[in-house]
């Protein structure tokens, strides 16, 4: 009797626990649902100065042009459609940017001579992620002429098999009022696309040409294209292409003497008809105005300017109220003077966020060479490369990320990505594990993924030929492992966001109120990130036993594969000086250090999902590493960590460059607060001869021979990526007991003020936020608009002041 009972109430039990796990189910399947509508539309194509599409492979796509049109003299060269480096602009880039929201970018373009402003936002409703908007502004700068005229193109384009259409009835003279498009496609459905007229304020050109009564410039003209899908992208071409033949026939028939002015002259075709591509154009004298409104077929009700006017307000309210929240400054820069700098910076960094889709170019010859175990290997490679067959197109494939640089970097880079996260992850944890889960499901079958993604034309036509192919050998940093390691976290410190009054508090961080959701997603991703791992440790391994080094482990050592006699790019420190010349029996201090994180990251996240016995196998790595960072790295002469190689006589030596790669350690939290290494570390850190700057640590000591030689890039300058690992690095052992805790606290808060103060101040004087910062002057240098990991100021800026911290009691 007893055993029957038993039975049966574990025939309950099982019964309550899977209707209980599959409510969990269908709750976990909703709000999936739910985040993917919130995100499937945004300005996804963030080459572009404004570009909206959908995470939608082969699907809508549009963009926007505009150029001052007063004067025939390089009217070419003052249309403007993807971001480029040095045009003219007095910066650009979004004020307040939520990527679920959207936001408001202000465009400065002084060559131009307008100011731009284009307010995109989302409605959520419906079957097919809700409808948007998107407010265009332009008003005329000071310098600018009492009648300023510019010339707004809008294009909307259908890759795939979807189909669009414009609706109006064709008029030879142009359209008056909205001009109306109607669409569909399988994942859309039906929907339609207007650009309105704009308020009566709008002024357009007077006629001043008899050619104004066939195009009379008070409504827009519309052009239709079919155009094919390879070639979409290249919108300004295609216009240029367009326009040109009606300049021609214009002047054919005028003739040079008696041309239309430039505005009248350089106009596209009133020719409404069946195509895949429509440019809808508008001349404007002055100020100007007018909405772009999608709405989905499937929505309660369409958008109208009204409706855009009410969500505008509502994310402008909602950006400033959640960023008091959850990013807010803390002293000293809780003034008023950094709060617009602050919004900016981190708007830029998920306002650059895009939806990439295409073939990639890799080699997958697996040469003999790419092992690079003989001497003189860098040029067997070299040979090896220039092989003609060896590259294939791969993919496609989609990524959804976020990228370094609008004008510069408008693609995905692995090393970034990590750094990218770790301010988006404390404003919306779901969006930063989509991104991560993007990243992840590019790896091939062995565990490999590409530290580039060049994904498509578009991509590859900013990307110089000798740089565009991937090849399965080659690694980057793990900086992902990072994330990981922030959710594990705030897993135990969720509590917090249950309180929040932001209606979408349940999407942005439902793996945090929800434990379990989180730990669904670390099990479903735990066998690429073991793939992941384990392929690090087979591809990137160091020689201990050839070379009789001494060590704790035999197997804990690690080498960069790719590298050349001056460069090492994989490792994304790229001229960092190495050993010279390169040898095969290298070990890279740098990488044995991301190697501890990233196994201290396989360790957590085996523990938090209940993988036991990985936990113990981690944990072994993990000792073994540590350990052998001291045994293999560890100058006792230099007091710093150094690269090691072989010498002349078949012996173990280290090569010491004091820089970033002398303190990796450290920054990747290996070092235990009472870590004999530490008082040597903090001395080169803080000494102004060495890495202490102003402005940040240097990237190289200012005492090498190599200091601010060759290409500088990083042998010298002041990169955010880095000093944000040491401001971490700092504040942990600030918080820790012992005999570094004042020195700690003192360097954190002289070195959170300086980097805070210098990329603001540099902000102030250019407009920009920029790759790195010169260790001499701390003038940004480089690329401009790098919105990337320099937007990691906004994290530091959030991080605790502690220049009011009592003593602790060892410090009495």
């Amino acid at each position: 009797m007893i055993q029957l009972w038993s039975v049966q109430a574990l025939a309950v039990f099982l019964c309550w626990l899977q209707l209980a796990l599959g409510r969990d189910q269908i709750a976990l399947s909703e709000n999936t649902k739910l985040s993917n509508e919130t995100l499937l539309w945004g300005p996804y194509r963030p080459n572009l100065y404004f570009g909206v599409r959908p995470r939608i492979p082969k699907s809508l796509t549009t963009g926007l042009l505009w150029a001052k049109v007063d004067s025939f003299q390089d009217v070419q060269n003052k249309f403007r459609h993807t971001c480029e480096q040095h045009e003219g602009m007095a910066g650009y880039g979004w004020d307040q940017y939520d990527v679920r929201l959207g936001g408001r970018q202000t465009i400065h373009d002084a060559g131009n001579m307008i100011d731009i402003t284009t307010e995109f936002v989302k409605i959520p409703g419906g079957q097919h992620g809700g409808n948007w908007g998107v407010r265009i502004r332009g008003i005329p700068r000071e310098d600018a002429p009492e009648h300023l005229v510019t010339s707004m193109i809008f294009y909307a384009a259908m890759e795939g098999f979807g189909n669009l259409q414009v609706s109006n009835e064709e008029d030879e003279l142009g359209i008056m009022g909205t001009v109306k498009m109607e669409g569909s496609s399988n994942e859309l459905g039906e929907f339609t696309l207007e650009v309105t007229e704009g308020p009566e304020s709008n002024v357009h050109p007077p006629p001043r040409h008899k050619s104004y009564a066939s195009k009379p410039l008070d409504r827009s003209i519309v052009s239709s294209l079919q155009v094919e899908d390879a070639n979409i992208w290249q919108a300004k071409a295609l216009l240029f292409q367009h326009m040109k033949t009606e300049i021609d026939e214009m002047i054919s028939l005028y003739g040079q003497e008696n041309a239309p002015p430039p505005w009248q002259i350089f106009t596209i075709a009133n020719n409404v008809r069946e195509g895949n591509m429509h440019f809808v154009q508008k001349v404007f004298d002055g100020a100007f105005e007018f909405d772009v409104m999608f709405s989905s077929g499937s929505a309660p009700e369409p958008v109208n300017s009204g409706i855009i006017s009410k969500a505008i307000r509502t994310a402008t309210e909602a950006f400033s109220d959640r960023f008091s929240k959850v990013l807010a400054p803390k002293a000293p820069f809780n003034k008023p003077k950094y709060q617009a700098f602050a919004h900016s910076m981190f708007s830029n960094l998920i306002g650059g966020i895009g939806y990439f889709y295409g073939d990639a170019l890799v080699d997958r010859s697996y040469a003999p060479e790419y092992e690079e175990e003989n001497e003189g290997f860098w040029q067997e490679t070299a040979e090896a490369r220039q092989r003609q067959g060896a590259v294939k197109l791969e993919g496609p494939e989609e990524l959804y990320t976020s990228i370094p640089s609008r004008p510069f970097f408008p693609r995905g880079f692995l090393w970034d990505e990590g750094f990218h996260l770790v301010p988006v992850a404390d404003w919306d944890m779901d969006l930063t594990l989509d991104i991560v889960k993007s990243w992840f499901s590019l790896m091939d079958e062995d565990g490999w993924i590409g530290r580039e993604q060049i994904l498509g034309h578009e991509a590859r036509s900013k990307v110089p030929q000798e740089f565009q192919v991937q090849y399965p050998h080659y690694a980057n940093p793990p900086t992902l492992f990072l994330i990981f390691e922030s959710l594990i976290d705030k897993l135990q410190d969720a509590a917090s966001f249950k309180d929040s009054a932001d209606p979408l508090e349940s999407i942005r961080s439902a793996h945090l109120q929800n434990p379990e959701y989180a730990k669904n997603y670390l099990r479903e991703l735990y066998p690429l990130l073991k793939r992941h791992y384990f392929w690090f440790r087979k591809t990137q391994w160091g020689d201990i036993k050839s070379y009789d080094r001494e060590a704790f482990s035999t197997k804990e050592a690690y080498r960069w594969r790719g590298r050349s006699t001056t460069h090492v790019l994989t490792s994304g420190l790229d001229d960092y000086p190495r050993p010279q010349p390169p040898h095969p029996g290298e070990l890279h201090t740098d990488l044995i250090s991301w190697m501890g994180m990233m196994t201290r990251s396989m360790r957590r996240i085996a523990n938090t999902i209940g993988e036991m016995d990985d936990v113990k196998e981690f944990q072994g790595y993990e000792t073994a590493i540590i350990r052998n960072i001291d045994d293999l790295h560890w100058s006792k002469k230099e007091q710093t960590y150094c690269d090691a190689t072989i010498d002349d006589y078949e012996e173990s030596v280290h090569v010491c460059h004091k820089g970033y790669i002398s303190i990796f350690p450290f920054l990747t939290g290996l070092l235990p607060a009472d870590s004999p290494r530490l008082g040597a570390i903090l001395d080169l850190i803080s000494d102004p001869e060495e890495l202490w700057s102003p402005y940040g640590i240097r990237s190289l000591s200012k005492s090498s021979p190599n200091y601010q030689t060759g290409e500088d890039y990083w042998r010298s300058p002041v990169w955010i990526n880095i000093n944000y690992l040491a401001v971490k690095a700092l504040f942990d052992l600030a918080q820790s007991s012992g005999s570094h805790q004042k020195r700690a606290t003192k360097l954190y808060t002289s070195l959170r003020t300086n980097l805070v103060e210098n990329i603001f101040k540099e902000w102030e004087r250019t407009k920009f936020a920029w790759e790195q910062y010169n260790a001499e002057t701390g003038e940004g240098q480089r690329t401009q608009h790098f919105t990337g990991w320099t937007s990691l100021v906004v994290k530091i800026m959030a991080m605790p002041d502690l220049s009011n911290v009592k003593k602790s009691k060892e410090e009495l």
